[in-house]
C-alpha cells in the first residue's frame, strides 16, 4: 500500500452551539475564547504542527467571524503599526503561517457531523485526511494529539480515531469503541456505537473529536442514513468502514476539555490560565483568596 501523507485538515464549525446561548446568538461557538485565543484557533495550531497545510472548514449560516479571524486585518494591522504595538501586530500576523492555505465551505443545512464532512469530499478528493473538532480542546503537552495520531498513520497507513475512558453512565453521551486488545495504547476496533445507553455499552472508551480517515469514508457516508438526533452521523459511516479496512482507537496522550459543556469550558479556562506567563501569578492569588473565602462561609 502506498504510503499517505496528511495534508489536509477538516474542521466542522457549522454548528449552533445551543449549549451556550446566548452567547452563541452571534457568535460561532467556536469563537469563544479560552484564556485570549478562540477554540478554533487552538485546533487550527494543532493541526498545523502535525505538518497539515491545508485547513477546509465547514461552516453554516452567521460563521463569517471565523473567516475573518483567519484573514488579513489590513486597517487592525495599519492602527498597531501606527501605533507601534509590535506585539500584538505579530499576534495577529501569525495566527496561521504563510504556508498554510485556508478553503471555506458551506453546510447548507446542519445534517450532523458525518454530512459536514461528506461536504469536504471534493477538496480532499482520493487523500487521506485529519478531522478535528473545536469543542475538544486537548492540552497534548509537548506533543499535540493530532501530531500523535499522524506519527501512528504513518506507520500503521490505517485509519485512527482518538479514544479516552469516560464514566460509564455518559457511554449515552459518546460513540464508543470495543478494541481487540483493552491494555495496548493502539488497538484495531472491533465496534462502534453512537452515543450507546449504559446497560448496553461495548465498553466506556468514549470517541473524542480528532480523527484520522481514509477517503473510503466519503462512499460510505453517501450512504450513510440519518441516524442519532436524526442526523447524519460519522460514527455510523465508520461503523462500516470497520467492514472493509482496519480502524484504530488511539488512547493519546494528554488532558482533554469537553468545551461543549460550561463545565469543561470553565475547566479549560482555569488551566490555561494557569499556564499563561501573563496571568498565571494574578490568577493563583485569586483562587486561594476565593478559597479562603468559602471556607469562612462554611465556617
Amino acid at each position: 500500500m502506498k504510503k499517505q501523507k496528511i495534508t489536509k485538515a477538516v474542521f466542522p464549525v457549522g454548528g449552533l452551539g445551543t449549549r451556550f446561548l446566548p452567547a452563541t446568538k452571534a457568535t460561532p461557538k467556536e469563537m469563544l475564547s479560552v484564556v485570549d485565543k478562540p477554540l478554533i484557533q487552538y485546533a487550527v495550531e494543532e493541526a498545523v504542527e502535525a505538518g497539515i497545510d491545508t485547513l477546509i472548514f465547514i461552516n453554516g449560516r452567521n460563521k463569517t467571524a471565523i473567516t475573518n479571524h483567519f484573514d488579513k486585518a489590513y486597517e487592525l494591522e495599519h492602527q498597531l503599526e501606527l501605533k507601534e504595538k509590535e506585539q500584538c501586530l505579530a499576534k495577529i500576523q501569525n495566527i496561521v503561517p504563510r504556508h498554510v492555505g485556508c478553503i471555506y465551505i458551506r453546510q447548507s443545512e446542519a445534517l450532523g457531523l458525518g454530512h459536514a464532512v461528506l461536504c469536504a469530499k471534493k477538496v480532499i478528493g482520493n487523500e487521506a485526511f485529519a478531522v478535528l473538532l473545536a469543542d475538544d480542546l486537548i492540552d497534548g503537552g509537548t506533543k499535540g494529539c493530532m501530531q500523535q495520531m499522524v506519527e501512528q498513520f504513518n506507520y500503521s497507513n490505517q485509519s485512527i480515531i482518538a479514544v479516552q475512558e469516560v464514566e460509564h453512565d455518559k457511554t449515552d453521551q459518546y460513540g464508543i469503541v470495543q478494541v481487540d486488545d483493552k491494555i495496548a495504547k493502539n488497538a484495531k476496533i472491533e465496534k462502534i456505537v453512537e452515543k450507546p445507553k449504559p446497560e448496553v455499552a461495548p465498553s466506556n472508551r468514549g470517541v473524542v473529536g480528532r480523527y484520522i480517515l481514509t477517503p473510503k469514508i466519503f462512499e460510505l457516508l453517501e450512504n450513510t442514513k440519518k441516524g442519532a438526533g436524526g442526523e447524519i452521523q460519522l460514527t455510523d459511516a465508520i461503523s462500516e468502514l470497520l467492514k472493509e479496512e482496519q480502524v484504530n482507537a488511539y488512547a493519546f496522550d494528554g488532558i482533554r476539555y469537553d468545551c461543549g459543556s460550561k463545565e469543561g469550558f470553565l475547566e479549560a479556562n482555569m488551566e490555561y490560565g494557569l499556564q499563561h506567563p501573563d496571568i498565571r501569578e494574578h490568577l493563583i492569588n485569586y483562587l486561594e483568596k476565593l478559597h479562603e473565602r468559602f471556607r469562612q462561609d462554611d465556617c
